[in-house]
Order: C-alpha cells, then structure tokens, then sequence
C-alpha cells in the first residue's frame, strides 16, 4: 500500500487559492444568459425580443437562427426556435454588460407557445400510439438504447427450478448536487481562435460542443480545464451546451462572454441518474442455486439522449449481480419522456440494478427460508467461473472474501440475532443489511479505452504530467504524480500536474467509468519509463557501469549492488538536456480488441472487475417514519490501493451518496417541471448524516489495472442503497421504489399495524 502522502491540489484548496471557473475575469467581458422555455412540451408559435433589446446594457439577444452554425449538439439543442420537449430549453442568449441587464431582459422576452400532449412517465411513454417525443423514436425508445443478454435456455431454467420468484423494483431521478454549479469563461485568442475555460468534466467533448455551434474546427478551439467544484458525472452534457452558447455570443459580440448558471439553473437543465423500472423473475433449486434470471429493466431517458445507449450495456453486463446463473434472459432499453434527461451519474446504471438483483436476493431467500449470507454463497462467482455474458473469470474473484471480511468487521451474525429478538411492537426497531456487488474496470467493450499523457522534464529536474483525463475532485493528479515519481524514483513533491488542456495533450476520451487510474495510470507510467530509459543511460556513461546495473531512488540514481556509486537525480537530468536527450515522452494506452455479440450480449465485457461489499445497520422510529443509518460498513478489492487517503475518501463519499440514494434524495415534479431546484427542498446528507463508518481494502495480485490497481470512485457508492433497502427489510419493512422516505415507511408501518 502506498504511504499517505499529501495531495498535489490540497494547500490551494484549503487557502482558497484555487481559482475556479467563477473565479476568472476578463476585461471588457459580457454576461451570458440563456432563456428556458418553462414548458414541459410545446410547439414555437413566435418569439419577440424587440423589448429586451431595447434595455440599456443589453449587447444583444440570439435566437435559433442567429447561431453560425448548427442549433443542434448530439441529440441536445444548443437553441431551439420550434418545438421545446422539456422546461429548461433554451430559445434565446442573452449577452449583456451586468446580471441586472441581462436579467430585466430576460424577463421582457415574450414567445407564445401551442401545447403539446407530454409524456410524463415510462408508463406514458410506452402506451400503444402515444405520440412521439423524437421522430427516429416512434415508440418512444431512445434509438440504440436496446441491449439483449441471452444464455442457456430460460424456459429449461425455469422449468428445472423448484421455486420461481417475480419482483419490481422502481428508482427515482437523482441530481449530482456538486457544490459547483456550471461556469465557463469564453474569449478569443490573437488568431481569431477560441479558448473555452470551465469546469467541464470532458474537455475533448466540450470542444465538439463549441464546434458543433460556432462551425469552428477543432484545432480552432482551445479547451482549458479549469479546477473542477465535483461532477460525478454531471458536467459532460450541460458543460457542453454552456459553453456552445458562450461561445457563440463571444463571436456575436466580439468580446469575452461569462457565463455562469444559478442552482436552479443548473438542476433543471442537467442531466440525472436514471430512473428505472426493474422487472426480475428468477428461478431455484430448493437447496439456493439459481437456475434461471429474466429481467426487464427500463430506464427514463427524458428529452435527449447522450448516455443511454452505453449506460444501458453496462446495466446488462451486470443484470445479474455477482452470481452464477446458467439460463439468463435480459432486455434493456431506455424511453423517451418530456422530463429532465438522464445521463452520467457516479456508477452509470450500477447503483439502480445493484438495488433491484441484491433485493431481490434477500428476497428469494426469505422465500427458500435460507440465510441471505447462504443464498450468495451457493450462488457467487469464483475463478474460472463464467458471468453470465460467457465471460471466463481469469483474475482473482473476491466476491465471497470482501463479504465475509465485511460481516466480520460489521458483527453482522451477532447483531442480526439481536435484532430477530427484539420487540416488533417496540417504537424504534434496528436493522441489518448488506449487499455485494462487482464493477467492471473502464470502459470495457462499451468503447475503446485508449487514453494518453505526456511527461515533461525540465533541465532543473523538475517535471510536468499531462495526462489527458480529468481530475474532477477525486485525486487523479495525486495519483499519477506518484505513479511517475515511483517510476523514476523521485519525490513527488517535484512534479507539477497541470489540468487538461486540449490543445496541449491528445484526446483520451471521457473521464468516466473510474478509468482515471484503472486505464488513465497506464500511458503515465509507460512515458515514465521511456524517460528512464533515457536517464538511465546518461547515469551508465558517468558512473561507467551497464545500464541494466542501475536504481533510481529518493531523487537518486546509482549501481545497485554498490549504492555509493550514484549520481543525483538532477544532475542526470541536466545532463541529458545538455547532450539532446528526449526528455518529453508521450504515452499512449491502447486495450487489447475486444468482441461482443450484440444480438446474444455474449463477450469479454471488461479486462478486470472490483468487488465489493456494504454493510447497513438501521434503526426505524416507527412513530415518525423516519430511518437513520446508524453504522456503514465497507469492504473492497480494488487489487493495489495508491493513495490510502484518496482511496478512504472515495469510499465515504460513495457511503453518503448511497444513504442519498436509498433515503431522502429525490427530484421531484409537477406537470413534469422539476419542483425542487435547490438545496431547500431537494435534501442531501450532511456531515450530521452520516454513521460510524468503518471500511477496509483487500489488495489483491494478477489484475490487469494499472501496477495492479483497479476501479474504486464509482464502486464505493454502487452496494450501499441496496445495503441500506435490505437493512430496512430486515427491520420488517420492505422497500421496492427508492428513496426510503419517511412517508413510505410510514405507510409500510401502518400496514402492518
């Protein structure tokens, strides 16, 4: 394990010094504003701007058909001057010289609007002849969103189950609620090019974005990374259209335009965590093996779509949770509605089926009368097993471990016969839970994983780390910086890891999927060891030795078998510089190809899995209706842990984002328009939420990530809401439609009463 040392961004972070998107002025800039149709579905009749422009301040007002290029980004409108399919549609941009003018203008912009027959639900959406949202989606089903598994025979593996179970399980919109809200500075540089600074999450795809509406080529437009306020996935889809705005009022008006959105802006406008309709039937033997799985799972795309198609094959991927299933059958697909679109949320569909298939196993073994703990053993993967998209488990499978380390650290056995003791009739009951699960490492066969990074040294000996992916937060420089000082045997404290900038690194794809480390880590080190190379032989030629001889260690290099040879780590460098050495390396990851079967799911889905464990122990005052999670227990195999601090932060802001999940966070609507755009209604855990926490890692060898690390950021939420459902269930208070509110549990209580 890797000692704790400090974060590259900690004492700018903690002094304020950091400068944030919001933190940057231009002279002479303007201030951007878009203008939301507050509609859930309806037709343009006419629009009248002639009132705003006429308020002193205001520069100017575009409409659709000012913009220089396409209305159009992906499936999202940058404007739209026809039919708007959800309330925060933009239909004008407003470019002024203060918030209050482009404020009183924003108020004075007339549109008259036709209404139109909205879709407010999966139900709605797949009614026979209910009326398309999308022209290429005629029944409502976002295009390419379909992902089929299919093995074995599902009739033989029902008809040889002794027992065969049906459940539903429902999830709500969930907002990322980083402390940031969208912001982007846009100006131009001395060639007429752009430059885009924001909080963006995907540079690479913010830049497609801006070209998309200003008709720009890429090389024209320079993306700058500005230090990311949280994501979790958020800032991809609404990064882009703000800052495809900004940028065309910057050409409109020839001057620098600021935009940045407000909280209800912001929640409105952004992507959610999908919504899901889950439908399992499953079959057993009487002694806990499962024969057969059928699922269903829907998830509510909203409006647009960008994330569906490829969150949706993950969803597949692990339909079944960590257990062996002979006969699988699994349809997933995603609909169209006139609501707030989902997208990208920290686990990327795993959260919703971890809850639904962990679920339903607590509650296939209360109907076999087994032990939950029982049930999963019968059934978990082991090495050389196959998942069930055919996929030959090579690299060590811990499911089991990381479970039984997880009860142990929890006193699960012991606690759970207390609480069978207990007085159901008693006003506070107690609760305990838990869930496993497993993640696939990176994109898998969802899309190449190539990514790159470029290592600078500087004849000082200092070094500057480009790495192509994004820190959002979550310690991705820090761990690429020890990644190279481990390979070059140096202090971290004399590397610099500068945020991306798209004109200065090559495009690596999206920062998503918890690849940052898993696949991001992997160029770092090979452009490490090509400079090594290089050092290494300027180091052989002054202390006349082979090369093959040397170490590199605490900024040294010298001869391995007689360490008092050496020649210090600058001096090498200096050197190097000075006789023409290449001392700026480019690494490039590309994976290995993969092959999937799309009609049957079948394939290689992903080079490596995390598995993990959450245990939830959860006191129920049966007065109120409310539940408190009183403790959190977490265990994962995330093969080599490199940082203990970064990784120990991954897992209890993945614990409070699961309690979120599973017991009070929830978008709500009226009409389809969102009703609770801001931190007083919509309710996040707090620090006063969160319970004794207790985690711990199993480090285990042969994974294929990067020096053996595999996934974390998006595992350590995934287990915990389900964790959480089963907890409450235990208690005597099952839970099917996440969140767990209090009025739910209320009505369960009553019922039972």
């Amino acid at each position: 394990m890797a000692e704790n040392y400090r974060r590259i961004d900690a004492l700018e972070k903690v002094t304020g010094q950091t400068k944030f998107a919001d933190d940057l002025h231009l002279p002479g800039q303007l201030i951007g504003k878009v203008v939301r149709c507050q509609q859930t579905h309806a037709r343009i009749r006419s629009i009248d701007i002639s009132a705003a422009l006429a308020i002193p301040g205001v520069v100017t007002i575009m409409l659709a058909t000012d913009l220089p290029a396409h209305t159009i980004w992906s499936t999202y409108p940058i404007l739209t001057g026809e039919r708007v399919r959800y309330q925060a549609d933009a239909i004008a941009l407003i470019a002024a010289e203060s918030e209050q003018a482009a404020g009183a203008a924003m108020a004075e912009i007339k549109v008259e609007y036709e209404p139109l027959p909205a879709m407010l639900s999966i139900e709605e959406a797949l009614q026979v002849n209910a009326p398309a949202i999308h022209a290429d989606s005629p029944d409502n089903r976002v295009a390419h969103s379909h992902w089929p598994v299919r093995k074995g025979n599902i009739e033989t593996g029902f008809a040889q189950s002794d027992i065969i179970m049906e459940r539903e399980y429902r999830t709500s919109h969930i907002e990322h609620a980083y402390i940031e809200p969208e912001a982007v500075l846009v100006t131009t540089d001395w060639d007429d090019s752009l430059i885009v600074y924001g909080s963006t999450q995907n540079p690479f795809n913010t830049r497609r974005a801006v070209a998309t509406a200003t008709g720009y080529a890429l090389n024209k437009i320079r993306v700058v990374q500005q230090p990311v306020g949280g994501s979790f996935g958020g800032k991809e889809e609404s990064m882009g259209l703000i800052a495809a705005r900004a940028a065309v009022l910057c050409l409109q008006t020839g001057r620098p335009v600021k935009m940045v959105y407000s909280r209800e802006e912001s929640i409105t406008e952004s992507a959610k965590r999908h919504p899901f309709r889950l439908r399992y039937k499953v079959g057993a033997k009487k002694d806990g093996r499962i024969m057969a799985m059928e699922a269903e799972l829907v998830d509510e795309g909203g409006a647009y779509n960008f994330q569906a198609q490829f969150m949706n094959w993950r969803a597949c991927v692990h339909a079944a949770g960590v257990y062996r299933v002979p006969h699988v059958k699994v349809d997933v697909y995603a609909v169209h509605t006139n609501r707030v679109f989902g997208g990208a949320m920290r686990g990327y569909s795993s959260p919703q089926i971890i809850f639904a298939q962990e679920s339903l196993m607590d509650e296939l073994a209360q109907e076999l009368r087994m032990e939950p703990l029982a049930l999963r053993q019968a059934n978990f993967l082991h090495e050389d097993d196959a998942t069930i998209t055919g996929q030959v488990l090579t690299e060590p499978v811990n499911a089991e471990k990381v479970t039984l380390r997880a009860l142990e650290l929890a006193g699960y056995e012991q606690k759970r016969q207390e609480y069978q003791r207990q007085n159901p009739e008693a006003p506070v009951v107690r609760g305990i839970g838990f869930a496993t699960s497993f993640r696939g490492c990176g994109l898998g066969a969802e899309a190449p994983d190539a990514t790159g990074a470029i290592i600078t040294l500087q004849e000082d000996g200092s070094i500057l780390l480009r790495s192509s992916l994004t820190d959002m937060g979550q310690g991705l420089q820090t761990a690429h910086a020890f990644l190279v000082a481990e390979e070059l045997g140096v202090s971290p404290e004399r590397i610099a890891a500068k945020t991306v900038d798209t004109s200065a690194v090559p495009e690596g794809g999206m920062t998503v999927a918890s690849r940052g480390t898993f696949s991001g880590g992997k160029p770092v080190i090979q452009a490490a060891a090509q400079i090594k190379q290089s050092l290494f032989k300027v180091a052989a030629q002054q202390l006349k030795c082979a090369a093959g001889e040397l170490v590199a260690a605490e900024d040294w290099i010298f001869v391995g078998k007689e360490p008092e040879r050496k020649i210090s780590f600058d001096e090498v460098v200096s050197l190097a510089f000075w006789n023409g050495y290449p001392l700026s390396v480019t690494g490039w990851f590309q994976p290995e190809p993969v092959e999937w079967d799309h009609d049957t799911g079948q394939g290689k889905a992903f080079p490596s899995y995390t598995y993990g464990c959450v245990v939830a122990d959860v006191e129920i005052n049966k007065i109120t209706g409310s539940a408190i999670v009183k403790q959190l227990v977490s265990v994962y195999d995330i093969g080599r842990v490199i940082h203990q601090g970064a990784a120990s932060g991954q897992v209890f802001g993945g614990m409070a984002m699961g309690m979120g999940m599973a017991l009070m966070e929830e978008v709500t609507f009226n009409k389809g328009l969102v009703s609770n755009p801001n931190f007083d209604k919509y309710i996040i855990p707090t620090a006063m939420d969160m319970p004794d926490a207790i985690y711990d890692f199993i480090e285990s060898e042969g994974n294929s990530g990067t020096g053996g690390a595999k996934s974390l950021g998006e595992a350590a939420l995934e287990p915990v809401a389900a964790a959480v459902a089963n907890a409450l269930a235990s208690a005597g208070y099952r839970i099917r439609t996440l969140p767990a509110l209090s009025e739910s549990l209320m009505a369960l209580i009553n019922e039972r009463r």
